[in-house]
């Protein structure tokens, strides 16, 4: 029997396309999300942004800045700020060389994608990334290309 990717296990809320172009990621990591109910219910309906968002390791925590979870229209006045700073769960481990990577080697922290498991936990992966300069773009870009129009070339030869 085949075996099964991750990604049809989880349902994917939000993902971050851009990330990968404008940045290269090195490392990935899977983090929890401390939310209310109301962003919970939120999330279920699939209308979640991370696109500009960003991730901060700040005082033995990582936060999620400038996610948009939009208000769910059900909970009344017991709704959610749709942009606030949510908390990420992460091992104390995974903390320390997230914010070692982020202060000594200059890089980021970037959401990559949001999404549920299988037992119905909100989860995000986030990416350890370095900018990309605007030749490192086009050099990518070229690179994808050429691979595309090989593959081409190869099944039209045969």
């Amino acid at each position: 029997m085949a075996k099964k990717n991750k990604d049809d296990e989880r349902k994917i809320v939000a993902e971050n396309r851009k990330a990968r172009y404008s940045y290269a990621i090195e490392s990935v990591f899977e983090a929890g999300i401390m939310l209310t109910g109301s962003e919970v219910k939120s999330l279920r309906t699939g209308h979640a942004t991370i696109a500009e968002s960003y991730a901060q390791a700040k005082d033995g925590e990582v936060l999620l800045i400038n996610a948009n979870f939009p208000e769910y229209t059900q909970a009344n006045r017991f709704g959610h700020e749709p942009k606030r700073i949510r908390k990420l769960l992460l091992h104390r481990a995974e903390i320390a060389k997230l914010s070692i990577a982020v202060q000594r080697e200059g890089l980021t922290l970037i959401p990559l994608k949001l999404y549920f498991t299988p037992k119905g936990i909100a989860k995000i992966e986030i990416g350890v990334a370095k900018g990309k300069k605007l030749h490192d773009k086009r050099e990518s870009e070229k690179s994808r290309d050429w691979e595309r129009d090989k593959a081409r070339l190869l099944r039209a030869r045969g």
